[in-house]
């Protein structure tokens, strides 16, 4: 299989299945002299990790990161340079149940990839979906961690502003609110009805979609290219790339279509400090592909988890008919761990343009 990596001078690439003896990746591009910790990368996976509200999945993996190669010791205790090669991360794997998976070894669980990987490949894991599980992911928020490191000032923050219908109310919205809570939800009112919902929804066995929002501040302005190198395309196919996510926009996105133009244009002023000052953002932080030093905004929706223990339709590997129930442990709303999911990515794709930038003009 291949199509393990992704970007060009910040270079992702993962490995690992969800029901093997490890998951990993390789982060290649890290410029020389970057300070890191196992500490500063395991504070992000353990926002990923699961099993840690009844929200999510109950699989406990305590997702211990370990740094492999690529860094030097620093002076304080626990720092690590980055020497510039490549930087390998191991997790272990420590709480798989592949039996929970054995009754549809041969049979295409709907909504899943299953079908499409044994079309494509001949072959698949039906063990938590192999590569295809969302085990993988947080081989991404390891690599995402790193991506800070590398754009000063950057800060990349995510939030669940939606699941199923019910969205926040943006004038509640609170950054510190998204972790007071187990949902990464901005509104605190909102959070409570979230409970009461996704408590119904995990005790029918079923599952509910999530919007995730994802805003990158401190975005120097020039990133990006024209046409095929455009900032917000490897931003939307960094954030398509993770399970589940069948939509994502930029700015306002597909609101856009339902404005004027008088109402979508940012119109711009000179500030104080002799910089160009935008008066409104519906552009996401983003103009022709290349960021205008505004917060880059991007949202994405992810569809409801598909294993649930309702019977749906399908057939087997020998084209029988059959009814498949999905037994073991599920998320009821993946779109709550896919935030700093989103944000690892958001990042990555800014790390990468970044480099690019600075590669290209000499400057930032």
């Amino acid at each position: 299989m291949s199509h393990n990596s992704f970007g060009h001078l910040f270079r992702v690439t993962t490995w690992g299945e969800s029901h093997g003896p490890a998951i990993g990746c390789v982060v290649d591009g890290t410029p020389p002299g970057t300070k890191l910790s196992e500490a500063m990368i395991q504070h992000f996976l353990d926002e990923r990790r699961p099993g840690q509200s009844r929200y999510t999945t109950q699989r406990q993996e305590p997702d211990q990161v370990r740094i492999l190669s690529g860094t030097m010791p620093g002076e304080a205790e626990g720092e690590l340079i980055a020497t510039g090669t490549p930087i390998a991360l191991e997790i272990q794997n420590v709480d798989q149940r592949s039996k929970d998976y054995g009754d549809i070894a041969r049979r295409y669980r709907p909504g899943h990839a299953d079908i499409a990987y044994d079309i494509k490949y001949g072959i698949r894991d039906y063990r938590g979906g192999g590569r295809s599980s969302a085990r993988e992911t947080a081989m991404r928020v390891a690599a995402g961690a790193i991506a800070r490191q590398i754009v000063p000032g950057l800060s990349v923050r995510g939030a669940l502003v939606q699941i199923g219908s019910i969205a926040i109310d943006r004038s509640r919205f609170d950054w510190d609110e998204t972790r007071r809570n187990p949902f990464f939800c901005p509104d605190a009112q909102i959070a409570e009805r979230w409970a009461e919902l996704l408590d119904a929804t995990r005790k029918s066995g079923s599952s509910i979609g999530a919007v995730v929002e994802v805003v990158a501040e401190g975005v120097p302005a020039g990133l990006g290219a024209p046409l095929y190198g455009k900032l917000d395309a490897d931003i939307a196919a960094n954030l398509m790339s993770i399970n589940a996510v069948k939509g994502v926009e930029i700015g306002d996105g597909f609101a856009s279509a339902t404005l004027s133009g008088e109402e979508n244009a940012d119109e711009i002023r000179m500030g104080n400090d002799g910089r160009p000052v935008f008066l409104s953002n519906h552009a996401g932080g983003i103009l022709g592909g290349i960021s205008t030093g505004q917060a880059v905004v991007a949202r994405f929706a992810v569809k409801p988890t598909s294993s649930i223990l309702t019977p749906r339709r399908s057939i087997d590997a020998d084209g029988h008919e059959v009814d498949v129930m999905t037994k073991g442990r599920h998320d009821p709303c993946v779109g709550i761990r896919a935030v700093p999911i989103g944000e690892a990515m958001v990042a990555c794709a800014i790390a990468d343009h970044y480099l690019r930038h600075r590669g290209q003009t000499g400057r930032i």
